[in-house]
């Protein structure tokens, strides 16, 4: 049976513990947090996810994951997105772990668990999946995602087999 998204009441609960978190957080590290935009457009496997593009921050959920496990989405999924934003404003992205000792701390604060995925039963859910791609190195043959394939292919990123230590090759 599909599952259907949230529904427009559930948005605003969400939207509300979102906001309620900010101002515990707020209160927690001494510090004042602008709104953040919030969006109900995640698809896949995540259930949350806090993204920063072109100099804007916003938390995004997934409506799918939350109409099946909505109170767990609240307690776990909510916390979790915004503990990531708060520590991209106190200490930015770039200078810490994304699940790192300052995100854990914020987490435990909150009264969340400290854990950087979480394992929801999928069924009825839509979930996209990535293609995998054949690279090679010298001694086996790998599999990379398509985020990476495509990296490799703009010539941003290398990536290097940790056994034999020597860069991985596309197969084709």
């Amino acid at each position: 049976m599909q599952v259907r998204p949230i529904g427009e009441h559930r948005r605003r609960q969400v939207c509300a513990a979102t906001e309620a978190c900010l101002r515990r957080v707020a209160g927690i590290c001494q510090h004042p947090f602008p709104a953040i935009d919030i969006s109900f457009d995640l698809s896949g496997r995540a259930a949350g996810m806090y993204r920063v593009r072109q100099g804007r921050r916003c938390i995004r959920y997934n409506p799918y994951i939350l109409a099946r496990h909505f109170d767990d989405g609240l307690a776990e999924t909510v916390p979790h997105e915004v503990a990531h934003y708060a520590t991209d404003v106190l200490y930015g992205l770039g200078n810490i772990r994304p699940h790192g000792v300052e995100w854990k701390a914020l987490m435990c604060a909150l009264g969340a668990t400290p854990r950087a995925t979480a394992s929801y039963d999928l069924t009825g859910i839509p979930v996209r999946r990535q293609q995998r791609f054949s690279y090679r190195c010298s001694c086996s043959t790998h599999r990379l995602s398509t985020q990476r394939h495509n990296r490799v292919h703009r010539g941003s990123a290398a990536y290097i087999c940790r056994r034999c230590k020597t860069p991985l090759l596309f197969a084709g």
